[in-house]
């Protein structure tokens, strides 16, 4: 009776599990392509306040060139992809991504937006997990803080300057928080670097998407 029972109830769990397995791949089956969807719509959202649609013509997350985790300055934790803006033929901007890794709470994941003339078209914090009412002012919806970098460029400031003020360079810090606003001003800077060191791939002949990558 005991073994029948075991059986039974054995027959019972596998069956609920194959229920479950189908229901589930069934329910991820049905909503992939509105969740992708959802996401690509979060991805354009962050991209038109970076370059917003009246400034190009082309569809930024089709027109990409792929940059690896070895590319030098960025900090990618894993391989990313850098946006381009045309209007017509020409690259407008390219929207770089860059990593700080030393955020008060851990990585900060960036996107730099560079003009053709080597000045900051916007910069946007996507992911972090700096402190509520300190940090995660880097977060435009918390602070409009990181719409100082726009029109920067790598000679305004030069690179002394390319710091926050407590370290005497031209950037505000927060109050109470300096190693937040720190770790972003280095990174920005770094992807600025990025962009001059590659600006044939990213600018040149039209900056060719989908070919080869970036450093």
């Amino acid at each position: 009776m005991l073994r029948q029972s075991i059986t039974r109830n054995s027959v019972l769990l596998a069956i609920f599990a194959v229920c479950t397995a189908l229901l589930l791949t069934g329910t991820y089956l049905l909503t992939r392509d509105r969740i992708a969807g959802e996401i690509r719509k979060a991805e354009e959202k962050a991209l038109l306040q970076v370059v917003p649609r009246e400034r190009h013509d082309n569809s930024m997350l089709d027109d990409t060139i792929p940059v690896g985790r070895k590319a030098a300055g960025l900090g990618l934790r894993q391989d990313k992809r850098i946006y381009i803006a045309r209007q017509g033929d020409a690259v407008v901007t390219a929207i770089i991504p860059v990593t700080a890794h030393d955020g008060y709470t851990g990585d900060i994941d960036l996107i730099v937006g560079v003009n053709r003339d080597g000045t900051i078209a916007g910069v946007r914090a996507l992911n972090h997990r700096e402190t509520p009412g300190l940090g995660d002012k880097v977060d435009i919806k918390k602070s409009d803080w990181i719409l100082g970098f726009n029109g920067r460029s790598l000679e305004n400031p030069t690179l002394p300057g390319w710091a926050v003020k407590r370290d005497r360079g031209v950037f505000d810090q927060f109050t109470g928080a300096t190693i937040t606003p720190r770790a972003v001003v280095a990174a920005t800077l770094r992807a600025l670097q990025y962009a001059e060191t590659n600006r044939e791939t990213l600018f040149g002949n039209g900056g060719q998407s989908n070919s080869g990558g970036a450093g």
